[in-house]
């Protein structure tokens, strides 16, 4: 007697939540309609984020019946025919939380009156199999296996529907990560066009409030995952129930949440799950005994997270270091680029890690970690040399894009592995198939950046370049054209072909009226100088109608400056800030014997600095990003510079600003002779000098 009162207590009291006082009726062009219930804007559940009613309304679409249609644009789903509301950002759901433990059903199925309108009926009994759902709890690992499509898993549904709706989700997904990329792309277009689906979209909807928090996660990640729009109430729905339920949130919780939100667009409801997310983070972060909870997190929380959440979420990292596995270290690149947060320390640990692993790395993984680095701003060379030596080992089993992938990585650090590019330069003669607009223009820049040219492979490797170029001459764009022949020009090859087209009128005149005019202007005056210095038969530079060069002021460095001063006794043997033909700018310029062993007077009354007996010798001041990486190999605009130099009868000596300031004026000054005097001029003490590049 006692459990049929409470039985017919509790349906009532479902009864009353299914009828509530202040409801409205939309009827919508479509002939649908939907109810829309008022309610108050605070939520006792949910302290947190309870001030999120009060913020303006938006924009999002409905899942009604036959209101879902998919279209293939691209390999990617796009809605037509459904309507845009505007509404409050999300309706009370038809359900109670407070479902009893001991309960077997949930009492909801969904009819049509002969008016059309949907009605939802409450059933005190089971009496329909096919309509009840059962509140069970499946093994989410095996339902997957059971079905071979996602539509049999939505007829699986339409027969017995079972609780909770979101292990269908999973289901679905599971099923899908399976699948080709074509066999998925249609799977989830018979999916979306399914007759059960929307119907297991609404038993969603019902079911959020009820449901264990992970299963309401789990669901919402299957369905991004699926490609079900943001945009729909659905999700919409879910993500503000997501909001209420919040405080809910264990470390397992926690994990899914945040794994959800970075694969999300920002939007209202989002950005005010990520916020609770942080809130959470903050609370919580010590007590998380997951790794992967912990860079889940992370990674989620966001570059515009206070940095006082960055630095404690770090020392967690620090303090759990020594737990790190291989898939964690490596993983730690990508999170801490998420979060635009740079920890040396923390870097440095897991740099150690993945060269210790590094065999067996994935490719997705390696450049991972390199584009982490690079966003990072993080330059570590004995991880760069690790990789590439990695990778020059393992040549064979990489294909050339993959490989070229890591170079155009290396050669944002300005990083130089010799041997793998090597390698890759004798691979591009024997494969040239592989050339193409992309990959040459690619290729080109990597290594005239980097000016690596291996001296036997050199010349073959270059007309390879040249030959791929010249036939993509009627596939190209003037910028990618531009691009590739001045890095042919940096490296010292002139492709005619190409040269003739890039310099016709028409193709001048829209390098210098669009796009980046700045650039082009630039890489043009390059090639003038080219072609004028350079041994090249091409002799139309002059054609090349280009503005004046703007006056740049020079500043040489004071140390230096003060260097030579105490080396040659006075400003009078030397000058500086000397603007030479081709817009070339020296900082320093002496004038000696030819032998390099005594410097001449310097002064504006000499009258042949060209004769035969003089040399002069030109000191140039450069930064360490000349150079690459932890080298003293030049990279390619400075190597032109010193070839062009050369060729108008300088004697080029480089001196690296960042090194020479570390000196004692004593050491800077004994360095510097060794650098200006030839050997045979140096008394024997110095003749043994170590430089320090």
């Amino acid at each position: 007697m006692n459990n049929k009162t409470t039985c017919f207590l509790w349906n009532l009291r479902q009864f009353s939540t299914l009828a509530p006082r202040r409801m409205l009726w939309l009827v919508h062009p479509l002939g649908l309609c939907r109810r829309q219930i008022v309610h108050p804007s605070w939520n006792p559940r949910n302290p947190l984020l309870n001030d999120f009613d009060n913020r303006s309304q938006s924009s999002v679409r409905y899942l009604f019946q036959s209101a879902l249609n998919f279209k293939s644009i691209d390999d990617d789903l796009q809605t037509n025919g459904i309507r845009t509301a505007t509404v409050p950002a999300a309706d009370r759901l038809l359900c109670s939380r407070t479902l009893p433990l001991d309960s077997k059903h949930s009492f909801f199925s969904v009819g049509k009156s002969g008016d059309g309108l949907k009605k939802r009926h409450v059933h005190h009994e089971a009496t329909n199999e096919a309509t009840v759902v059962k509140e069970t709890k499946p093994n989410y690992g095996n339902l997957s296996h059971e079905y071979n499509s996602l539509s049999d898993v939505l007829d699986a549904f339409s027969k017995a529907p079972t609780f909770p709706s979101s292990s269908y989700f999973l289901t679905m997904w599971k099923i899908a990560k399976r699948m080709s990329k074509d066999q998925k792309h249609f799977e989830k277009q018979l999916m979306f066009n399914h007759p059960a689906f929307n119907q297991l979209c609404e038993h969603m909807m019902r079911e959020a409030k009820i449901m264990h928090y992970d299963h309401l996660l789990f669901g919402l990640n299957a369905m991004v995952n699926l490609g079900i729009p943001q945009n729909t109430l659905l999700v919409q729905t879910l993500l503000r129930i997501a909001q209420e339920r919040i405080n809910e949130c264990d470390e397992k919780c926690l994990s899914i949440l945040a794994t959800v939100l970075v694969s999300m667009e920002p939007c209202k409801n989002v950005d005010v799950l990520r916020a609770g997310l942080r809130i959470l983070a903050d609370q919580q972060v010590w007590k998380i005994e997951r790794i992967f909870t912990l860079q889940a997190m992370m990674k989620c929380i966001g570059k515009d997270a206070p940095i006082a959440l960055k630095k404690k979420l770090e020392m967690k990292a620090l303090r759990e270091l020594d737990r790190f596995s291989v898939l964690n270290s490596q993983r730690m690149f990508e999170v801490l680029a998420a979060m635009d947060h740079r920890s040396i320390t923390l870097l440095n640990g897991c740099s150690k890690m993945v060269l210790d692993s590094i065999y067996g790395c994935p490719f997705k993984n390696l450049v991972s970690i390199l584009q982490a680095c690079k966003d990072l701003h993080y330059r570590n060379v004995a991880l760069f040399k690790g990789i590439a030596d990695y990778v020059a080992a393992t040549f064979d089993i990489w294909k050339l894009k993959q490989v070229l992938s890591f170079l155009l990585l290396f050669e944002a650090f300005g990083f130089r592995p010799t041997h793998l590019m090597d390698l890759f330069m004798k691979k591009v003669v024997d494969e040239p198939d592989f050339l193409n607009v992309k990959t040459t223009e690619a290729i080109l820049r990597v290594y005239s950046s980097l000016n690596h040219l291996h001296q036997g492979q050199s010349k073959e490797f270059l007309d390879r370049m040249a030959g791929a170029l010249t036939g993509s001459l009627h596939q190209i764009s003037s910028d990618d054209l531009l691009q590739a022949v001045c890095s042919c020009c940096v490296m010292n090859h002139f492709p005619l072909a190409a040269i003739n087209q890039l310099l016709q009128k028409d193709v001048v005149s829209e390098l210098l009226t669009s796009g980046n005019v700045e650039r082009n202007i630039y890489k043009l005056r390059l090639l003038k100088t080219c072609l004028e210095l350079d041994d090249t038969p091409y002799c139309k530079s002059s054609d090349i109608p280009l503005p004046p060069v703007p006056a740049i002021p020079q500043h040489p460095n004071a140390k230096v400056e003060g260097v030579l001063s105490s080396l040659m006794g006075g400003e009078g043997c030397f000058s500086k800030n000397v603007q030479l033909p081709h817009n070339y700018h020296i900082d320093f310029e002496i004038r000696m014997d030819a032998n390099r062993s005594q410097v001449l007077p310097f002064s504006d009354a000499d009258t042949d600095s060209s004769a035969a007996d003089t040399q002069r010798v030109a000191v140039l001041c450069v930064r360490p990003s000349s150079y690459c990486l932890e080298s003293t190999h030049p990279r390619g605009l400075l190597a032109m510079k010193m070839r062009h130099l050369n060729i108008m009868g300088f004697h080029v000596i480089l001196v690296n600003t960042s090194e020479i300031e570390r000196l004692e004026m004593k050491d800077a000054i004994t360095w510097l002779k060794s650098k200006i005097y030839s050997i045979e001029a140096l008394p024997s003490a110095d003749v043994n000098l170590q430089s320090t590049y």
